[in-house]
């Protein structure tokens, strides 16, 4: 059985301008605010990871992640899946999407993205 369906899990939420993430319930009707600038945090999801706040690449990745739409979502059963942690990671797989003509969401998600 997946364990989100087994029991009631709160949601990662992220503020990339500060660095902040917190762990709210999820309500699809409510705007959670940054607990430091008062912003709107984005949703990360339930399997979010926040790196540490003086790694400069980890966040630019994320922030390139979340941008792109990818959330850190799952039944629980399994991790994620990949995601950049660098951004030289996001770079290479944005290049790899242009050059294969691929989406770039495709490209962030997978651990290989120049396979086609």
């Amino acid at each position: 059985m997946c364990r989100y369906g087994m029991s009631h899990y709160k949601m990662h939420y992220v503020c990339l301008p500060c660095r902040v993430s917190a762990k709210y319930e999820w309500l699809p009707t409510r705007e959670h605010r940054c607990p430091r600038c008062g912003a709107p945090m984005i949703t990360a999801g339930f399997d979010f990871a926040a790196p540490p706040k003086r790694d400069e690449s980890g966040w630019r990745a994320l922030e390139a992640t979340l941008n792109a739409g990818i959330k850190f979502l799952t039944c629980g059963c399994s991790g994620p899946g990949y995601r950049p942690r660098t951004s030289a990671q996001v770079r290479e797989r944005r290049a790899a999407a242009e050059r294969l003509g691929i989406p770039e969401e495709a490209a962030l998600t997978r651990a290989e993205p120049w396979d086609s």
